[in-house]
C-alpha cells in the first residue's frame, strides 16, 4: 500500500495482456532465444553439443531469478546477470550461452515477439467486438432514429446503420492490424552495429553461414525471417509503426463512446447498468456512461502515447543510442495494455448496450415535420400549387413552429399550420398519413444488410475459433 502501482497493471486490461508485459515472459523468451541461437550455430557448424542443448532446454523455464537479481545488483547488467544465472544451472553449456551476441540480440528480438504476440491479442478482442455490434446492427438496422449532423436533427437514419459506422472504423483497424503482423519480422543475430562482424569471425568469413544464421534464428522462433539490415537495434520506427495502429484502435472506440454518451444524455440508447451500480455518490437517481468515459479517458492516453515512439525513433543517433530504452519500456508496454483495456470496456458495452424505441421514435416525431417538408412541398405542387409561393409558405410556417418549440415550449405545429392553409389544400389526415419514419431513412436498411453480409460476415465467418471472447472487467 506504500508503493504506486500502476493502474495498467490493477484495474484495466486482461491477465493475458498483462502477461505478455510481465517479466516471466520476457526472461522466458530470452531463453528460447538462447536455445534458437545455439542451435543455429551447433547446425552451421560451431563447437556446440547436443548435450549442451539439451542441458539448456531442461533448465528454459526454471528460472532462477534469485541468482540473476544478486549478480545484476553486482554487475548492474540485466543481460548478463541472466546469462551468468542461466550458466549457474547449465554448466556444460555455460561457456556456449549468448555466444556471439549482444545485449539487443535478446532485448530487441524479445521485444518484436511481444509486440507480435500483442497484436495478435488486439486482433481476437477487435473481431469479437465486430461480432457484437454486427448482431446489434443487424437486430436495429430498420429502427429509425433522429440523424445528427453538428448534433443538430437532420435526415433520419436507423439505428442498425449508424452502428455500421462504428463497425467500419474498427474494420479498417482491423485491416491494420493484420497488415503490420504481416510485416513483423526478428531483428536476428546482428551484433553491436549491425555489421555482425562477431559471427563472420565466428564463421571463420563465412558469409552464407552468417546469413543462414539470421533465418534459422527465425524459424526457430515461428518467424519467415528478420530484417534485412539494422543497427545494433531494430529501427525504432517499428515501435512508432505499431503504436500508430493502437493509436487507431483507439480513436475508433472514442468516437463510439462519444455517441453512446450522447445517446445516453437523450436516453435513446444506454451502456449496460449493473443492479447494484452506483452512478453517483451524491445523485442516486444518475445512470452515468462511466464505462464509455472510461473508454475515452484510456484512449486519449493512447493517442497522445503514440508521440513517444515517434519522437524516439526520430532521434535515434546513427547504429544505436541507449535514449530510447527507458521510454520504450513504458511507452509500448502501456500502449498494449490501455488498449486491451479500451476492447475490454468495448466488448462490454457492445454486447449489453440497451435500446429505447419509443424515445427515439417521439424524439423523430417531433422533428418529423420539418424533415417532411420537402416531400409535402412536392405533393403540393402535383395538386396544382405554385412552387416558390408554397416554398416561401413553408419557410414561414417552419419559422413559427421552431419559435413556438423553442420560446414556448410547446409541441411542433407545423402539420396544424400547413393542415390550416389553404394553398396547400390538404389535410391534417394527408399530412399524417406522410409522417411514416420508414419513408425517411433512404437506402440504410439495405446498406446495413450489405455492409453485414459483403464485408462483416467473411471476417466473422473467416475467424469462428476465436469468437466467444467475454470482457473482463475489473472496477
Amino acid at each position: 500500500m506504500q508503493n504506486y502501482n500502476s493502474p495498467l497493471s490493477e484495474r484495466y486490461p486482461s491477465k493475458e495482456m498483462k502477461y505478455l508485459f510481465s517479466p516471466e515472459m520476457k526472461f522466458r523468451t530470452w531463453r528460447k532465444l538462447w536455445i534458437a541461437l545455439a542451435e543455429a550455430e551447433k547446425e552451421l557448424g560451431l563447437d556446440i553439443t547436443q548435450e549442451q542443448i539439451d542441458e539448456l532446454k531442461a533448465s528454459a523455464d526454471d528460472i532462477n531469478y534469485d541468482v540473476a537479481k544478486k549478480r545484476e545488483a553486482i554487475v548492474r547488467h540485466d543481460v548478463m546477470s541472466h546469462v551468468y544465472a542461466y550458466g549457474v544451472q547449465c554448466p556444460k553449456a555455460k561457456g556456449i550461452i549468448h555466444l556471439g551476441a549482444t545485449s539487443c540480440y535478446v532485448g530487441d528480438n524479445t521485444d518484436l515477439i511481444i509486440m507480435a504476440e500483442g497484436l495478435k491479442l488486439i486482433r481476437s478482442k477487435l473481431i469479437n467486438v465486430i461480432a457484437q455490434l454486427s448482431d446489434f446492427a443487424d437486430k436495429h438496422k430498420e429502427l429509425p432514429t433522429l440523424g445528427f449532423t453538428h448534433f443538430q436533427p437532420a435526415q433520419p437514419t436507423t439505428v442498425g446503420k449508424r452502428a455500421t459506422l462504428w463497425l467500419q472504423d474498427l474494420i479498417m483497424d482491423l485491416e491494420d492490424v493484420e497488415y503490420l503482423l504481416s510485416t513483423l519480422k526478428l531483428l536476428g543475430s546482428k551484433g553491436t552495429t549491425g555489421t555482425q562482424a562477431s559471427f563472420l569471425e565466428l564463421f571463420d568469413g563465412d558469409r552464407e553461414k552468417v546469413k543462414q544464421l539470421d533465418q534459422l534464428i527465425a524459424e526457430k522462433m515461428g518467424y519467415n525471417g528478420c530484417y534485412p539490415v539494422s543497427g545494433q537495434t531494430y529501427s525504432r520506427k517499428v515501435d512508432s509503426r505499431v503504436l500508430n495502429v493502437l493509436s487507431g484502435i483507439a480513436q475508433s472506440a472514442h468516437k463510439f463512446s462519444n455517441d453512446i454518451r450522447l445517446l445516453q444524455h437523450l436516453k435513446e440508447v444506454e451502456e449496460p447498468f449493473e443492479k447494484n451500480q452506483i452512478g453517483s455518490s451524491a445523485m442516486a437517481y444518475k445512470r452515468n456512461p462511466m464505462r464509455s468515459e472510461r473508454i475515452a479517458a484510456l484512449a486519449n492516453y493512447v493517442m497522445s502515447d503514440a508521440m513517444n515512439p515517434a519522437l524516439t525513433a526520430a532521434t535515434q543517433w546513427f547504429e544505436r543510442t541507449l535514449d530510447d530504452s527507458a521510454n520504450k519500456r513504458i511507452s509500448v508496454s502501456e500502449g498494449f495494455l490501455a488498449v486491451d483495456g479500451i476492447l475490454e470496456l468495448y466488448l462490454n458495452v457492445a454486447s449489453g448496450l440497451v435500446v429505447y424505441p419509443k424515445v427515439i421514435e417521439a424524439r423523430l416525431m417531433s422533428e418529423l415535420p420539418f424533415m417532411a417538408t420537402e416531400n409535402i412541398l412536392m405533393d403540393a405542387v402535383k395538386a396544382g400549387g405554385d412552387r416558390q409561393e408554397l416554398h416561401e409558405k413553408i419557410r414561414t410556417h417552419s419559422m413559427a413552429a421552431g419559435k413556438r418549440v423553442k420560446e414556448e415550449g410547446l409541441d411542433n405545429d407545423l402539420l396544424d399550420r400547413i393542415a390550416g392553409d389553404p394553398a396547400f389544400n390538404m389535410t391534417k389526415e394527408q399530412l399524417a398519413g406522410l409522417m411514416k419514419p420508414q419513408n425517411f431513412v433512404g437506402c440504410a436498411p439495405a446498406q446495413t444488410e450489405e455492409f453485414l453480409r459483403q464485408v462483416v460476415a467473411p471476417v466473422l465467418e473467416s475467424n469462428q475459433d476465436i469468437l466467444g471472447i467475454t470482457a473482463e472487467i475489473n472496477v
